[in-house]
């Protein structure tokens, strides 16, 4: 059954080989996907303390770089969100450029602006939105 303005991606690549893909290509692949620009994101393991890259969907808002913890709708949050949230000094990758941030969950006030941002990047986060019944965070990874 379709959902009304949900665009199903290619999956073609996801996961552990989008990451492999696009750190030795230095995001020449994987840095677009379906489209959309994607970046790495590296946080420390809470409970390992091992770094776990996850390859992102992001929007800019002006040197801050935004991702969503929505997991296609999923009724949790992703692993990489509660890494950040008890660790968020973490790493970012775009293209060839890694860099040193810091990641904050968006406050309730500054969230609706944020999130008209990442969706006109990815419209299907409004569908990610009506699957779960769960607070989808909005996140601004700032460069440090």
């Amino acid at each position: 059954m379709s959902e009304p303005g949900y665009t199903a991606p290619d999956l073609a690549l996801v996961g552990a080989e989008h990451v492999r893909r696009y750190r030795e290509t230095d995001g020449e692949v994987g840095y677009l996907w379906n489209g959309v620009p994607t970046l790495l994101l590296t946080t420390k393991g809470r409970r390992s303390g091992e770094p776990r890259t996850s390859a992102l969907i992001f929007a800019r808002d002006g040197d801050d770089f935004l991702v969503v913890a929505s997991q296609g709708g999923a009724p949790v949050h992703p692993n990489w969100y509660h890494n950040l949230t008890a660790e968020p000094a973490v790493e970012i990758q775009v293209r060839e450029r890694r860099t040193k941030a810091v990641a904050r969950t968006a406050s309730d006030e500054e969230r609706p602006r944020l999130w008209r941002i990442l969706t006109d990047v990815w419209p299907n986060y409004d569908t990610y939105v009506a699957r779960t019944e769960r607070h989808i965070p909005v996140v601004v990874v700032t460069p440090v």
